[in-house]
């Protein structure tokens, strides 16, 4: 379920500053969103894989801490990108 290089680097390209600034939150958020998304048509086909599972539920973990981060820090961009990603309806 690891992206591949031409994969990270868009999403670098575009939710980041430039080629290089894959530290921002935004650009992990975004990151750890498509891992997610992967994971969960993985979950379609392999019901049983509860390791996998395990990972999915850290990931999802890891990105919540990142989203409350950045709403304290910068609500604008926050919600920017919560749009953006689609993860609130």
């Amino acid at each position: 379920m690891i992206l591949n290089h031409s994969e990270t680097q868009l999403i670098i390209n575009q939710f980041g500053k430039n080629l290089k600034d894959s530290g921002n939150s935004s650009v992990q958020i975004a990151l750890l969103t498509s891992k997610i998304n992967r994971l969960q048509e993985h979950f379609h086909t392999h019901k049983k894989d509860h390791s996998s599972r395990r990972g999915l539920l850290n990931m999802v973990a890891k990105r919540r801490r990142l989203l409350n981060y950045l709403k304290t820090t910068e609500p604008l961009s926050y919600t920017l990108l919560v749009k953006k990603l689609e993860l609130r309806k």
